[in-house]
């Protein structure tokens, strides 16, 4: 979403009854955005369970063979390879351009469907945030030419869409309207009448998602971590342990950000199927790696999203150090080979898993974990200072209120450090 909010904002301002009109646009995209994001997750995960789940069980495993774990990836890359060449949008935008920038069109929604589910239910490692973002901005773009929209009201009403289909994804509409901010910060206050209806759909959204009244909601897959144990108190041991994931973080998404990018560009000298098929191949062999040192395949596959209560409850730093090497290296893969999906829930993951050395080696609680953990991966990869800070501060909840200003030097080490990185390359 780079760059969309800046350009909407400067061809003009909206107003008095054409701001009331896209504020109410937005409420109303706010709906079906939301059930469309449900219906994308649930059918993500029924495939993902049955793929995982049911297939080794029909197979009489009770946990899935090593071919099915080299396997299904090599699949799913193929299914990516055909939604890519034989649909239009190419499957969504590469995953290196992180959430996003551009609107997305309704004919690429179904393209943008499958290539996701060929993403993220067959194992490759990388989230749900960027086709439901961009599912949600082809809802907008429609009803934008339902209602006869001009240009800079239809990045608005797609922006509304997609935000209001993220609002489950990252905690409901405070994280969404925090990243609308910082991601169209450059704007300045000319940029407060375009969030609006953005803020005002993710609202909407999640209302879909949580339930109102005697109805108890779509109850969506979201980023949750149960059975946290409270924190209370703050070391200064934990801030330093906080400024150092953060630092950590920031250089080691800096170094994925490099090897994706090299990934990538096999591409233009091999051609896409190709390294799309070794892609996944690749990830497969190496989350059957990982299994031979101990580790859950499951953990090094997919976006980490229900991985990280394993992270930090890893019995060794030598199994944490697995699921870190084998995560980063399958991240990595799944960046720049070509498959389509989201880059945070990824980095959220590797962020946890450097707190998570601390939780193991030096006893440092796992909720501090979680909440610096998460701060400093989302802001290393997002190079965000404030919503890192506040999902992580609503992903811990009240079990890590005390936690707080650790996740803040998580974060603002982590921005600082990719920061300064960003500004040596443009030198």
């Amino acid at each position: 979403m780079d760059g969309a909010t800046g350009s909407a904002t400067g061809r003009g301002s909206v107003s008095g009854a054409g701001l009331l009109r896209l504020v109410l646009l937005g409420a109303a995209i706010g709906v079906p955005a939301a059930f469309a994001a449900a219906g994308f997750l649930a059918l993500v995960h029924f495939l993902e369970h049955w793929l995982w789940t049911d297939l080794p069980s029909a197979l009489h495993h009770r946990a899935p063979p090593w071919y099915l774990v080299v396997g299904l990836p090599l699949v799913g890359a193929l299914i990516v390879v055909a939604v890519r060449r034989f649909l239009p949008g190419d499957g969504g935008h590469r995953p290196l351009q992180g959430l996003g920038g551009e609107v997305t069109p309704p004919a690429a929604a179904p393209g943008v469907a499958l290539a996701a589910l060929g993403t993220l239910s067959f194992g490759a490692v990388l989230g749900p945030e960027a086709p439901v973002v961009a599912l949600g901005s082809a809802l907008g773009v429609a009803a934008s030419r339902l209602v006869r929209l001009d240009p800079k009201r239809t990045q608005v009403l797609a922006r509304a869409g997609s935000f209001a289909s993220i609002s489950a994804l990252f905690a409901g509409p405070v994280v969404a309207g925090m990243l609308l901010m910082e991601i169209g910060l450059a704007a300045g206050t000319a940029l407060l009448p375009l969030l609006l209806p953005g803020l005002v759909a993710a609202a909407i959204g999640y209302v879909i998602f949580i339930g109102f009244g005697s109805w108890g909601g779509l109850n969506a897959p979201g980023l949750t971590i149960p059975h946290l144990p409270g924190y209370h108190g703050l070391h200064l041991y934990d801030l330093l342990v906080a400024v150092v994931v953060g630092v950590l973080a920031a250089l080691l998404l800096a170094v994925v950000h490099r090897a994706a990018t090299r990934v990538e560009r096999l591409q233009q000298r091999l051609g896409t199927a190709p390294v799309l098929a070794g892609g996944g191949l690749v990830v497969g062999l190496l989350a059957l790696a990982a299994t031979w040192l101990g580790a859950d395949s499951a953990d090094v596959l997919f976006s980490g999203q229900t991985s990280l209560p394993a992270v930090v409850g890893a019995s060794s730093v030598g199994l944490v150090l697995v699921l870190l090497v084998a995560k980063t290296l399958a991240y990595v893969v799944s960046l720049g080979c070509g498959f389509r999906g989201g880059p945070i829930f990824p980095a959220l993951f590797l962020g946890v898993a450097l707190a998570a050395v601390a939780t193991v080696a030096f006893g440092v609680s796992p909720t501090l974990a979680i909440a610096v953990g998460t701060a400093a991966g989302m802001a290393a990869q997002a190079r965000l200072l404030f919503s890192p800070l506040i999902f992580a501060s609503l992903l811990v909840g009240r079990a890590g209120t005390d936690a707080i200003p650790a996740a803040v030097l998580a974060s603002a080490a982590a921005w600082v450090v990719s920061q300064a990185i960003v500004a040596r390359k443009q030198n």
